[in-house]
């Protein structure tokens, strides 16, 4: 990856001013390198989102950012794993400044949300995640949102967008389709598929379980790496973000949320209905923009083997200067571009 030169990086107004410049200019395709770019400097970590509010919603009290006008648009930003809502910091000023009224939840096991019975199961499976975002929603009176995510927050998208498409605008999923089922995880896969795949493999065991409560923050910033293998993102960068793990059940709910996919992990019955009409893959009738990354190292389908999934109105944009599996955060321009969009295509 290209790196910004000593003077492009000098000083904080240097830095103001190629971020409004890149506002303006910066669209789709190659020229996100350059916005890439400058993402790769401290500004995320000087001007992180903050997790001020909370609300009770079903099982969990949510810790979220808002920002932009109260009659502005309403967009619900989630984020996956191992990241946290500050991937979406700078399209979130970005959206902001167009007018919308930008969410930003920490999901279950992150940052500022909590559980609000101990005896709730830690439970990280998918139906449940998106069960959340739906209480979420309810507590805040959003009778309708644009959602977008990648990772987690992509599956929880849209799972919610298959299964309550009357709470749903628009779509942005980062690698499109991702909702899966126990079933359809059953079969072995070739064997270079199943390599990367290694740590869900890892957290099926004790060892596995031991090694993240352990290593937390250690493993998270190694699959940062391999996920996005030409982001030079800073110590102050990842540090911001790993305050997210910093959360009593998130070790739980990730181990869960990886054993419940191969079967180890029975999940709660009151998802089972939940369950068992995601395991038909069922279609996404929501306008939608899909989103890929030219360099997105972590397991994702081909956008081809998707695309028949959304049978409303429907686009496709692979993102390319080397952007990996966060894409929100290493090209937002792109990302905010496509909420954009999608609010367009909805209309």
């Amino acid at each position: 990856m290209k790196k910004l030169s000593i003077q492009q990086r000098a000083g904080k107004l240097a830095r103001t001013a190629m971020y409004i410049l890149g506002l303006q200019l910066i669209g789709f395709g190659s020229a996100q390198a350059a916005q890439n770019n400058l993402t790769d400097s401290n500004t995320l970590a000087e001007k992180p989102l903050a997790a001020t509010k909370h609300i009770k919603a079903g099982v969990l009290d949510v810790g979220y950012a808002e920002a932009g006008p109260v009659n502005g648009e309403a967009v619900i930003l989630l984020h996956g794993w191992p990241y946290d809502i500050d991937s979406y910091t700078e399209v979130t000023h970005i959206l902001t400044a167009k007018g919308y009224h930008v969410f930003v939840p920490y999901l279950r096991g992150y940052g500022t949300t909590r559980f609000l019975s101990a005896a709730t199961p830690r439970n990280g499976q998918q139906s449940a995640v998106a069960v959340d975002i739906v209480a979420f929603m309810d507590a805040l009176k959003i009778k309708k949102a644009i959602l977008g995510g990648y990772d987690w927050g992509a599956r929880t998208a849209d799972i919610v967008a298959a299964l309550w498409p009357e709470r749903v605008k628009g779509l942005v999923s980062v690698s499109g389709y991702l909702i899966g089922s126990q079933a359809g995880n059953v079969a072995p896969l070739p064997p270079k598929a199943e390599l990367a795949w290694w740590y869900q493999f890892y957290f099926a065991t004790d060892r596995g379980a031991a090694g993240y409560a352990a290593n937390t923050k250690a493993f998270n910033k190694q699959i940062w790496q391999l996920a996005s293998p030409k982001w030079n993102f800073s110590d102050a960068t990842y540090e911001q973000s790993a305050k997210g793990f910093d959360n009593p059940d998130n070790v739980q709910v990730v181990i869960d949320n990886y054993r419940w996919r191969l079967g180890l992990s029975k999940g709660e019955a009151k998802y089972d209905a939940f369950e068992a009409k995601l395991a038909t893959a069922p279609a996404i009738s929501v306008p939608t923009v899909t989103l890929e990354g030219d360099a997105n190292g972590a397991p994702h389908p081909d956008p081809s083997q998707y695309a028949n999934k959304f049978t409303g109105k429907y686009v496709h944009h692979t993102i390319t200067g080397g952007i990996g599996h966060v894409l929100p955060q290493e090209a937002p321009q792109a990302f905010a571009d496509a909420i954009i969009e999608v609010t367009s295509m909805a209309k």
